[in-house]
Formats: structure tokens, sequence, C-alpha cells
């Protein structure tokens, strides 16, 4: 018997208004698997993720996560469960330290009632013990221990994009939402997260669901990528099987164009 999905999305629809963003979408991702989203700007991808992730309520469809039906669910339900995320534009806590905005992304393991945190009773403080000992964990994963007492605000781009992606890995997730991970890295840093996202799948089981325009970095660490164009499902396979597809090609090109002007788009 073949192992159930983690994450099963099917017939996603959402409309804003008259608009309809995303359009009868499904598919799945599998345990310890790297599937990415790509399409051109609008093709609905982040949109996808928002619903994943409740940020958007969906206008039809279901999303199953381990067995259990997350349509209606919260944001932060969801990610009790075990979905984490990353945003495009990067969501950090600007005036306080590395550390900091680590020990945030414990809230969802937070333990314990008002009572107990107010009086920080031998209960609450073992837990913060354990909170502080897994985001050091996730520290030293991601080579940011010259960073954890700096203030984010006098971090370069590149590291504030680390530390958001530590942050969601101390939620301590079984699916981990990256949208656009390498977007304003250079290419040294973008060979760097190559290396962290296939370690984040081998070493510590996290399945990934990716949004990413770098057709070279989702060559080098993709299962399976789906491709949309205007929110609608265009091709789903090997990243090698996408990127020759007719209609990814008319996707990004326009019709009447062949796969060596694609090449100069997705190397």
């Amino acid at each position: 018997m073949s192992t159930p999905p983690l994450l099963s999305v099917e017939n996603l629809s959402v409309r804003f208004g008259g608009i309809t963003a995303v359009s009868n979408i499904s598919f799945d991702v599998r345990r310890r698997e790297v599937f990415t989203l790509i399409g051109p700007n609008g093709a609905g991808k982040t949109t996808v993720l928002n619903i994943i992730s409740r940020i958007y309520q969906q206008t039809a469809g279901n999303i199953n996560f381990d067995g259990y039906c997350i349509t209606g669910m919260k944001p932060d339900a969801v990610a009790g469960l075990g979905i984490a995320r990353t945003f495009q534009n990067i969501e950090l806590f600007e005036h306080a330290t590395v550390l900091q905005n680590l020990l945030i992304g414990r809230h969802t393991r937070r333990q314990g009632n008002f009572w107990q945190h107010l009086f920080f009773t031998p209960s609450v403080r073992e837990a913060e013990r354990a909170a502080r000992e897994k985001v050091e964990e996730v520290i030293e994963f991601l080579d940011l221990q010259h960073y954890r007492d700096l203030v984010i605000a006098g971090l370069p781009y590149g590291i504030r994009k680390v530390v958001e992606l530590a942050r969601a890995l101390c939620i301590e997730p079984r699916l981990l939402l990256l949208d656009e991970p390498s977007s304003g890295l250079n290419p040294e840093e973008t060979n760097d997260l190559a290396f962290w996202i296939d370690d984040i799948r081998e070493e510590l089981g996290i399945a990934i669901l990716m949004v990413e325009h770098d057709m070279s970095l989702v060559s080098r660490v993709s299962d399976r990528v789906l491709a949309m164009n205007y929110g609608e499902f265009v091709a789903l396979g090997s990243p090698d099987d996408v990127k020759v597809h007719p209609g990814v090609i008319e996707a990004y090109l326009g019709k009447g164009n062949d796969i060596s002007l694609l090449r100069r788009h997705l190397p």
C-alpha cells in the first residue's frame, strides 16, 4: 500500500470579486518531497500558499494535511499542526535580535495557561529551556551563530532571508512553505540556499512546497514541479519535463516560440 501524501489540495479555486486568481488546482505533496510551483508573475502561485496557510479563504476546494481537513482552520491552528512558511517580503521584527525573532517562532509550541506563565512555574521554565535549546539548534544548523545577538535592522538582506527561514524551522514544521526564497539573493547565497533546502529535506525530514522563479534552483532541488498560468494548471512532472512542456513555453514567451528561446529564460 502506498503512503498517503502529507498535503493534498483538491480542486482549489479562489475569486476576488470578479477576478479568478486560482481555478480548480489539484496536487499533492509527498513526505520528504520538494514540490515547486512555477509560472509567470500573476499566475496565482503565492495565492495558493496563502490559501494553504489560511491567510486567504478559498472559494471552492479542499485541503488536507496529514489526515486533517484544514479548509476551515485559522492560521495559528494550521501552524500548530506543523505548517510553517516564509514570505516574499521579509516579515521580521526589525528592532529585535536574531535570537528574539527565533524565539517568537516557538509561540505555536507554547504550553501552560495564563497563570502558569504569570508566575513562571517550573513547567513553564522547563518549556522555556527547551525552546531555547531548539532555537540554538536551528542557529547552528543555518550557521547563524555570528548573528544571534545582532539586531535585524543592521543585518544584510541575505542574512535576513536566512533568519526568516530559521524562524520557520523553529516551529518544527512537517511542511515548509517557501515563497520565492531566492528573491534578492546573489549567486553565492542562492547556492547556499540550495544546500540548506537539501539538508532540510534529508536531515530534518521536512517536506517543502516552494514558489520560485529561479529555474536553476528549481531544477537543482525539486522532485516535482507544477506550472501555472492565470491561476490555471499547465503542467506537472519533473523539472526537466515541465520546462519543455508546450504550455509552459507559451506561458512564459507567448505563442509561436520554441524551446531554444525558452532556455534563455529557464536555464
